[in-house]
């Protein structure tokens, strides 16, 4: 699997997890290990909640199309 795009995802300013596009157009978003460990009840949005498991889609997740700082 060749990775067109990666951002780290922080929370509060701690590293949640990676959001990628493959260059097949296709997401994924993946909880960083510890923060699972740390944070397992703080999520940053109802529709991912935390688990060790990876989120993929065919689009952006809606929770990450939005403005970013």
């Amino acid at each position: 699997m060749q990775i067109m795009r990666e951002a780290i995802v922080k929370y509060n300013n701690i590293k949640a997890g990676i959001l990628t596009e493959e260059n097949s157009g296709k997401y994924v978003f993946v909880y960083d290990e510890m923060y699972v460990q740390t944070y397992p009840k703080q999520f940053s949005t109802f529709k991912l909640p935390v688990t060790t498991r990876s989120y993929r889609g065919k689009r952006l997740f809606p929770f990450f199309d939005g403005p970013i700082t």
